[in-house]
């Protein structure tokens, strides 16, 4: 593995471990993100299943939107995400950054999950 990818890996597992640490009874809200696309997912870790998801990927996001991997593309679907997750009954999450920086897509994405209500 090289030096970055090691070092993202440590940043992943440091951030998830906190998370577990601080309060493992919650739901959570996992960020990943490529060059060209950005993913969210609402995660229960207890059972193993992921309760909620949205993508810059779905055709719910594709209708609305034809850049996928910028701010406005996060800011949608942090939007997406909330929605969904609101209209399964969950309003409180953690959120997990894995290990990016909370800065640019994901801070617009979580940003944009707050602003429609989810709690975190």
């Amino acid at each position: 593995m090289s030096n970055a990818k090691t070092l993202f890996h440590r940043r992943r597992q440091r951030n998830r471990k906190k998370l577990r640490k601080s309060d493992g009874e919650r739901i959570r809200l996992s960020v990943h993100r490529s060059s060209k696309h950005i993913y969210a997912q609402i995660i229960d870790d207890k059972v193993g299943i992921t309760l909620a998801a949205a993508s810059s990927l779905d055709s719910d996001f594709k209708s609305s939107s034809s850049k996928t991997g910028d701010i406005a593309a996060a800011t949608a679907v942090g939007a997406l995400v909330a929605e969904r997750a609101i209209g399964k009954g969950i309003k409180t999450v953690v959120f997990d950054r894995g290990g990016y920086i909370f800065h640019g897509r994901v801070k617009a994405l979580a940003e944009a999950a707050r602003e429609a209500g989810l709690k975190f």
